[in-house]
């Protein structure tokens, strides 16, 4: 169950645009993200922009079939962006996104199935959230992100680490097997599939910091204050498996 309403997530979704957007008033669009290898912080920008309009071609088609992606990760070509035509041009899909999404319903298309918009809601939420992350890491800039937005997103990565394609033939699943974060979320591993709840337990490795970095160790990004104690071999096999584009050979965790 999502801790923000869908009307809260909406609202998030433009003020972290916007949050993104004042990052790169002065910013060189070349420079490198090295959280997402290969990308300039402009093919990064162009990414979360036609994100935006993907997802929000989802909804307003109400399309119960598969929207082709094709444009969100083939950056090839945005090698020579200017700030000052793709400052506007985000600002442009996040507001159209968000239009998009208020008063929709289901259902749509999800790469796990049939769901409502708020799936897309949330997930553009996180989008924009961890890209926000990245272009402020490239800029050597902080990152702060309020805890409920943070809860929020690590719930839906828990949830992302239970469907079949996370854990069937990878060696996940066994006797006694859990993870642990900061002792208020766990993934229990024993049985035949995972399942996540709010709360304690016995744990064979258990992660701790702030909940705004748990966000960003989930996703793989610097998180210096996050500790880990016990199985680090079983939490690196999770974390390799969990994410969003779970029909991927590799996972594509945002």
């Amino acid at each position: 169950m999502s801790q923000l309403s869908y009307d809260r997530m909406r609202t998030e979704i433009a003020g972290q645009t916007e949050l993104l957007r004042s990052l790169i008033k002065n910013a060189d669009m070349k420079t490198p993200v090295p959280t997402c290898p290969g990308w300039s912080l402009g093919q990064l920008l162009r990414h979360v922009g036609e994100v935006h309009r993907w997802m929000g071609t989802v909804v307003a088609s109400r399309s119960v079939e598969p929207v082709s992606d094709e444009r969100i990760n083939d950056l090839d070509a945005y090698t020579d962006e200017v700030a000052s035509e793709l400052d506007p041009w985000l600002g442009e899909g996040a507001e159209w996104l968000v239009e998009t999404l208020r008063g929709a319903e289901g259902p749509v298309w999800t790469p796990q199935g049939l769901d409502t918009p708020a799936f897309w809601a949330r997930r553009a939420l996180f989008e924009t959230v961890l890209h926000r992350a990245d272009a402020a890491l490239a800029l050597g800039g902080g990152f702060e992100v309020d805890d409920e937005v943070a809860v929020e997103g690590l719930e839906e990565w828990l949830g992302f680490s239970c469907v079949p394609e996370a854990y069937e033939g990878h060696g996940l699943l066994g006797p006694g097997r859990a993870l642990s974060f900061n002792g208020e979320w766990l993934v229990d591993l024993g049985g035949d599939a995972p399942v996540w709840r709010r709360g304690h337990g016995d744990a064979s490795v258990t992660v701790r910091g702030p909940v705004s970095e748990l966000l960003l160790f989930v996703y793989r990004r610097p998180a210096p204050k996050v500790e880990v104690s016990g199985d680090s071999a079983l939490l690196g096999r999770w974390l390799e498996r969990s994410g969003f584009w779970l029909e991927e050979e590799e996972g594509e965790d945002g």
